[in-house]
């Protein structure tokens, strides 16, 4: 490689934006740029980041745990911890392993599928992704709305607009994004902390109440035995429990703070990083105890406290079990006090979401082609987001019940992504027939399909019961589908090239000597200097060029599918003229119309061929070669038109 580097093309991308407006909306560079390294944290303060997302479902789930199960609410919820520590804890750590740079499920299943069928998969488990993280802020703004709206103190002032309530919450979470977030240890930890203290003072007093009061446990005993025996309520809660799954969320956030948790001071010299993984399984181990041991604990105490009139759709506990029990057992006082931090938690649980969504769409998008470069900024990102908060909003009337199931659905999709993700690495991963550890190899991955099962059978059950997840999710992968082919047909045009090495120093050395207006650019297929020298001949006897001719020779990258790559060139000279090889390419017409760029050539010769135009721009579009004469010079053409460019080497078409 050359000492001196690789060299780029300045690009709409790299370009300031224009006028005031763009320098506003597109200030702070891209997000899908890489990044300094964040300074980290110990694991048990980073868990509160994940905290503000998983714990502040405490604030609907009883609710929903509630209407779904009812007096068998307690057994269901053992069905939803057992997943959780003995499924979803030992997946993610899984996850962990593989993805340590916190990319999470999606980036190891885009690695084992590549080419068109995994960027295609990656896109339908975007859509998912979306539908998980735009209902986490609508339904976290719904249910902090409804805390507001039905607190004695607030009440009065707030009234019944809790569509209106949502909104402005949204509003404020996407005003404080479009300012400036920035991801703080101390506020979530300020803000997780405190929630959950009030919430073991809330369900730890509503235990002494039914302890002092046996009546309150004979009548739960009462209820129990109407379910039947016991195996007909664990077959039943098992048939129940999905409905609940959302209860499950928050592990992949747990994943993707990976970056900021400490680990040990030789992880830089290890892959992975054992320390930083160890500690993340730590986070995983304590988030899935803490939410387990609440959550058992509130399906035992809101069945036998709670009526099914105040738990019901519009009642007065509806979204809000655990703040009903503080008003009847600790009074208003300490409701409000506990109203306030939920408020608090459940706004912080749609700006982890909100940073979430920023961190993940442009990851993929616009490096797939599939987006419009803005994509890739905050501002115009978190507008459109917006605009997406506003409709489910409208469409749901802000109901958390409602939203419920369509969260569960792109919580389990993405729990499901992950199981299957590790499995196919487990299998990967196992030593050869006759190896040693090939049969404890096999053992952990058929637990992993068995996890994969169970998670699988709930979400079609979920989807069976409550098929809104399925239906927002397609709609919004059919959205993402549609902008994607578009974005890709539009973005077609683009250099797609990232930067140009050399492959050694005399290769950079005779790029500066023939760069600046002194050799003819014949990109060309030929392959040996024979057929260069036929082809010499024939463009010496037609056109009058009398400086050295520079032949290009293209080879595309075995995955056609990449939008963006960069380049790898080697030079040598044959004769009076040189020869130029470009590697690693995405697209022949780009990358000659790039090369072209950097050049500077005094012409440019391009072949036409006599094959069908539409299928040309098909195998275009979809594997970077067709016609590639038209299409360097309609690339260079809206190049030139961005950049105006006065002087433009001569181009010339020549029929094979």
């Amino acid at each position: 490689m050359s000492s001196s580097g690789p060299i780029t093309l300045p690009t709409p991308r790299t370009a300031p934006p224009r006028g005031r407006l763009g320098r506003w909306l597109f200030a702070g560079g891209p997000l899908d740029t890489a990044r300094p390294s964040e300074s980290t944290h110990a694991w048990y303060r980073v868990i509160w980041l994940t905290g503000v997302d998983y714990f502040s479902d405490l604030g609907f789930q009883p609710g929903i745990t509630l209407i779904a199960a009812g007096a068998l609410a307690l057994p269901a919820t053992a069905f939803l911890v057992a997943v959780t520590l003995f499924g979803a804890v030992p997946l993610y750590a899984q996850v962990a392993r593989r993805s340590y740079a916190g990319q999470g499920s999606i980036a190891m299943l885009e690695h084992l599928l590549p080419g068109w069928r995994g960027k295609l998969f990656v896109l339908a488990l975007l859509g998912f992704a979306g539908t998980d993280f735009l209902i986490t802020m609508t339904l976290s703004a719904a249910d902090a709305a409804r805390h507001a709206d039905a607190n004695i103190y607030l009440h009065a002032w707030l009234g019944d607009a809790r569509v209106t309530i949502t909104l402005v919450l949204l509003g404020l979470l996407a005003a404080v994004f479009l300012m400036g977030f920035r991801e703080a240890i101390a506020v979530s930890i300020f803000v997780a902390v405190p929630y959950l203290i009030l919430n073991l003072i809330v369900l730890l007093d509503a235990c002494l109440k039914i302890f002092l009061h046996p009546a309150l446990m004979a009548r739960w005993h009462w209820q129990m035995a109407g379910q039947g025996s016991w195996l007909h309520i664990l077959l039943v809660s098992a048939v129940i429990f999905p409905q609940l799954a959302l209860g499950l969320g928050g592990f992949e956030t747990g994943v993707s703070v990976m970056p900021l948790i400490q680990g040990d001071p030789g992880d830089a010299r290890t892959t992975p990083p054992p320390g930083r993984v160890r500690n993340t399984r730590k986070l995983l181990i304590s988030a899935g105890v803490i939410m387990g041991g609440l959550l058992l604990l509130s399906s035992f105490v809101c069945p036998i406290l709670i009526p099914p009139a105040a738990y019901a759709e519009h009642g007065a506990a509806s979204g809000r079990a655990i703040s009903w029990l503080a008003v009847r057992l600790l009074g208003s006082g300490f409701a409000s006090f506990y109203d306030l931090f939920s408020i608090l938690i459940l706004w912080f649980a749609g700006a982890s979401a909100m940073a979430g969504l920023l961190a993940l769409l442009p990851r993929y998008l616009p490096r797939f082609g599939m987006a419009p470069r803005w994509v890739a900024y905050r501002r115009p990102l978190v507008l459109v987001l917006l605009g997406l908060d506003i409709i489910i909003t409208w469409i749901f009337h802000a109901s958390v019940n409602a939203q419920g199931s369509a969260y569960a659905t792109g919580v389990l999709v993405l729990m499901l992504s992950a199981g299957v993700a590790v499995s196919l690495a487990l299998g990967k991963e196992l030593p050869p027939p006759g190896e040693p550890g090939r049969w404890r190899g096999q053992t952990r991955r058929g637990y992993y399909w068995l996890v994969t099962l169970v998670l699988a059978y709930t979400l079609a059950l979920n989807v069976r019961e409550r098929p809104d997840g399925v239906i927002i999710a397609s709609c919004l992968i059919l959205l993402l589908l549609a902008l994607s082919a578009a974005s890709r047909y539009h973005r077609a045009t683009e250099m797609r090239v990232s930067e140009l090495d050399f492959a050694d120093a005399a290769s950079r050395q005779l790029w500066d000597e023939i760069a600046g207006h002194k050799v003819n650019l014949v990109p060309s297929p030929e392959t040996t200097g024979e057929g260069r020298h036929a082809l010499a001949e024939k463009i010496r006897a037609h056109y009058k060029l009398e400086q050295p001719l520079a032949f290009l020779h293209v080879e595309l990258l075995d995955n056609r599918s990449e939008f963006i790559a960069p380049l790898r060139v080697s030079l040598r000279r044959e004769g009076r003229h040189v020869l130029i090889e470009a590697s690693g390419a995405v697209a022949i017409a780009n990358s000659i119309a790039y090369i072209s760029e950097l050049l500077d050539p005094i012409s440019l010769v391009l072949g036409l061929t006599h094959k069908n135009l539409m299928r040309q721009s098909w195998q275009y579009l979809f594997w970077g070669q067709g016609e590639v004469g038209l299409m360097v010079y309609s690339i260079l053409v809206r190049y030139w038109e961005w950049a105006q460019r006065p002087r433009r080497p001569m181009i010339f078409l020549m029929s094979d």
